[in-house]
């Protein structure tokens, strides 16, 4: 957290304790967890980051790439004056880009990379989530042509689309990667009441996903979601109460508010 609050302007850490630490840049919260080391950060899960200004963005990556490496060198690309994919000191991987879409001012956009057994199934996830959440609509779709040397005609090449009014990415690629969604990268859905946590975890898990502990589950493509409520990071910031909250939602798969409180 330290780290991208010094590589990001307008960053700060918001809150902080053993297990977790949160950060916010640009309006948008990270939150950032000490887990072990059964989990690995893959490309499967990136933040396509909106820096429109080329010195910036030069030194935005300078800074992220260092002990770490390009997967894309900052460059000149057919669909970007400026343009960069690499892996920080950490695993996580970061897309960088000029280009600034006219439909919103969100800088840190999540992109889920479908490939593997998951090639060809960004339209469909799209379908999905946009399905389960509301105010979400397809902002971008741009498809392989006839002419792509992989085979990947007709599938998704870049997508933008909104859940909630949070922008997310989406694209397909055939060439063959060693890697794919896991729990190392997961996105939170704070909930305001019971009502929403079954909701979206009903829905989330529909078709084929897998109930995790504490709140965790897995969608039928592999991507991890957190559905946590509201309330709890301020059940976990009272010292007379945050140990017997953790011994509790430790028991738990689905998030029982009454439990916690």
């Amino acid at each position: 957290a330290e780290f991208y609050c010094s590589v990001f302007s307008n960053a700060t850490i918001e809150d902080e304790n053993p297990m977790v630490v949160t950060f916010n840049s640009a309006g948008q919260k990270f939150m950032c967890l000490n887990g072990g080391p059964e989990f690995k950060f893959t490309p499967a899960i990136s933040f396509y980051t909106i820096i429109p200004d080329e010195s910036e963005i030069q030194a935005v990556w300078d800074k992220l790439i260092e002990n770490g490496k390009a997967l894309m060198p900052m460059d000149s690309y057919p669909w970007s004056k400026k343009y960069g994919w690499l892996q920080d000191k950490f695993g996580v991987t970061w897309q960088l880009t000029v280009d600034k879409p006219d439909y919103s001012d969100q800088k840190f956009i999540p992109a889920l990379l479908f490939s593997g057994t998951n090639f060809g199934k960004a339209q469909e996830a799209i379908d999905f989530y946009t399905g389960i959440f509301d105010n979400s609509s397809v902002k971008l779709i741009s498809r392989y042509g006839a002419d792509d040397a992989n085979g990947q005609e007709g599938t998704i090449n870049h997508a933008q689309f909104e859940l909630d009014g949070k922008l997310l990415a989406a694209m397909d690629t055939a060439i063959v990667q060693n890697f794919d969604f896991n729990e190392a990268l997961s996105i939170v859905v704070e909930c305001l009441d019971q009502a929403e946590i079954d909701y979206f975890w009903e829905k989330l898990v529909e078709g084929g996903g897998k109930e995790n502990q504490c709140g965790w589950l897995k969608d039928k493509f592999g991507v991890s979601w957190q559905i946590v409520p509201e309330i709890l990071p301020k059940l976990m910031s009272d010292p007379q109460r945050s140990g017997r909250v953790v011994q509790a939602f430790m028991k738990m798969k689905k998030f029982d508010i009454e439990k916690l409180k």
